[in-house]
């Protein structure tokens, strides 16, 4: 433990039960004030942004009311927050927010209040872009070497590089190789991205080579357009680092030559603009967080990471300058400029646990306090040694601590879906788009032989499915009592779920004499829905995009025996093949020869859910 602590010099915690991470924090003067003066701008995963301008009397105060410059809850969850000159025809600096679906650009503006109330913030959206991939970080910069603008690329979840060039929007293209994303950044000295893969390796694209390379939005290419219109994506250098990394970042000081930072989970590098390495340092600890802020000293670099120690490090390359305190696991840091005051750490907690501090060094050490001595009385204490152990052996003798485990259980629940769908659907707010979409109720009772305090019933199924209600709170159950509740299950979204079961937990406190505040116990029971709830029967054909045979040592058991509620016992044609309609629209056709061991499956579009839908029932 380090023998200093970060010095407060200004705190708060943001909202309740709000999550947060790496690219939730920026600081930058948003609104264009000219006084040098950084705003702490912070996003949560709940939609709130927050614009912060810290003002504290004394080193150590709390949030003060005029120290909240901004609050807006936006409708979806932020991803991260960065600030850049992102407007055409200005270059003053906007915030950009990026969330799943969407990509919001805004003004920051005050007006000089003329009462007590202070000043007033407001922002103005400039320009939106909805995207077409789910998001999942972004970085900004002078792409291709552009003067007093910023653009920006937003990396999605399957690999896709998306630019924009501020209003609109430029092209895509896919990163070759891609599995899962990873941390990304751009380099404005060498025009390129970079980013390190799941293969866990650093890679550089040149934004030259990106622009020219074949677009990723086009589906079908004439020969001739495929000689013609673009090229094939390449990397412009590679290292492997051996490791997943945290974060990545590129730096430029005046007295140290441009770098490329890299965060791993037990080292941290560093590397020239041509991807050799400089330097690394193995950590003995597990890192959260780093930012390079600086260069004291010509040739060197100083860097804070922070780790899951609540520790925050300070190296000069290599070398360990100073270790210090903080009373949080910081999953960001940032060092600004606020109130006069230079070179402030920013930290971030994931439960929203947002510190200013500096680096002091007042020791903060614990002095035991003084002991009075007295004369040992070994009479006194022999007597209060037996009439203790035998409180124990009394104890140990009526009753465990724990009830001892019995033949039957002391709670037991139970799950019965209805044969038959509901006479009339109970589905709300359903996403799918047939006609009608079906319900099934399912009736669940809790038996208990012991009491049971609390109980609670949580009723889970698979997305996207979903239940009228999914959690129950009871009053205390005595002995041999039960109770019963109802309830249906329907599809909420438009896509097929990947199994049809559900399972029914309850949890509750079992007293004893030991502790009769209760002992906290779970049980539960698991329910399979009918495959009529997703799709209904449909005419069979072997016309279909994709076709499945599976060939078995026996002959295929009929469709009678595994499908009840799909065939006619009256028609024998339906005996071996038979097609389903799923309420998603796509449709699925088994066919069992009758002369060979082999079944065949036809599908529309070849997705996991109506796959797996049918084969839980075919297995």
């Amino acid at each position: 433990m380090s023998l200093f602590k970060a010095r407060d010099w200004w705190s708060t915690i943001l909202g309740e039960k709000e999550e947060f991470d790496q690219g939730c924090l920026c600081v930058a003067d948003v609104d264009n004030s000219g006084s040098g003066q950084d705003k702490i701008i912070v996003g949560s995963y709940m939609g709130y942004l927050r614009i912060f301008n810290p003002h504290p009397v004394k080193p150590g105060d709390g949030l003060q009311a005029e120290d909240l410059l901004l609050e807006v809850q936006l409708r979806e969850p932020i991803l991260q927050v960065e600030v850049g000159k992102f407007v055409s025809g200005t270059e003053g600096l906007h915030l950009a927010v990026l969330h799943f679906r969407k990509l919001c650009v805004y003004a920051v503006s005050g007006t000089l209040g003329n009462v007590e109330h202070g000043n007033q913030y407001q922002i103005k959206l400039m320009y939106e872009h909805n995207l077409q991939r789910t998001a999942c970080n972004m970085t900004y910069g002078p792409f291709g070497g552009v003067k007093g603008r910023d653009f920006i690329c937003i990396q999605s979840m399957d690999g896709m590089l998306m630019l924009f060039e501020q209003e609109s929007y430029a092209f895509g293209r896919f990163l070759p190789g891609f599995l899962l994303p990873g941390p990304l950044t751009y380099s404005a000295r060498t025009d390129s991205f970079i980013t390190v893969s799941s293969c866990r390796q650093v890679e550089s694209y040149k934004y030259q080579v990106l622009a020219f390379a074949t677009d990723a939005d086009e589906r079908q290419e004439t020969e001739q357009q495929k000689l013609s219109s673009g090229k094939r994506l390449v990397v412009d250098w590679v290292l492997n680092i051996g490791e997943q990394a945290l974060d990545i970042c590129v730096v430029s000081f005046n007295q140290a030559v441009s770098s490329v930072f890299v965060l791993g989970e037990r080292n941290f590098f560093c590397l020239k603009d041509n991807g050799q390495i400089r330097f690394m340092k193995k950590l003995d600890y597990s890192p959260s967080c780093f930012i390079p802020y600086c260069s004291v000293k010509e040739g060197t670099i100083n860097t804070l990471v922070g780790n899951h120690s609540k520790m925050l490090n300070v190296y000069q390359d290599v070398t360990l300058k100073w270790a210090t305190q903080l009373p949080h696991i910081p999953v960001s840091v940032k060092v600004a400029n606020l109130q006069d005051l230079k070179g402030v750490i920013v930290t971030l907690s994931d439960s929203g646990h947002l510190q200013c501090s500096y680096l002091g060094t007042d020791p903060s050490l614990f002095q035991a306090p003084r002991v009075e001595s007295r004369e040992i009385n070994y009479e006194e204490f022999d007597a209060e040694m037996k009439e203790l152990q035998k409180i124990i052996k009394e104890a140990t003798k009526t009753q465990d601590i724990l009830p001892k485990s019995e033949k039957h259980r002391d709670l037991i629940v139970t799950a019965e879906v209805s044969p038959d769908l509901d006479a009339e659907s109970k589905a709300i707010d359903s996403e799918v788009k047939a006609e009608a979409v079906p319900s099934v109720t399912v009736k669940v009772t809790i038996q208990t032989r012991v009491t049971a305090q609390k109980p609670n019933l949580a009723v889970c199924v698979q997305a996207p499915l979903a239940v009228t209600c999914d959690q129950f709170v009871f009053d205390d159950l005595e002995p041999d009592s039960s109770e019963t509740v109802v309830l249906s299950v329907f599809l909420k979204g438009n896509f097929c779920p990947s199994e049809l079961e559900g399972i029914c937990v309850v949890s509750y406190d079992t007293p004893t004499e030991l502790n009769p505040e209760g002992i906290p116990k779970v049980a539960q029971c698991n329910f399979r829905l009918p495959l009529r709830l997703i799709c209904v029967p449909a005419q069979a054909s072997k016309a279909a995009n994709h076709k499945l045979t599976i060939d078995t040592n026996k002959s295929p058991i009929s469709f009678l025996t595994i499908f009840p509620d799909f065939v006619d016992p009256s028609e024998d044609d339906q005996a071996n093949v038979l097609g389903f309609q799923f309420l998603t629209g796509s449709k699925t056709t088994l066919l069992a020869s009758k002369t060979s061991q082999c079944m065949n499956m036809h599908v529309d579009a070849l997705l996991p859910g109506p796959v797996s839908c049918v084969g839980q029932f075919v297995n």
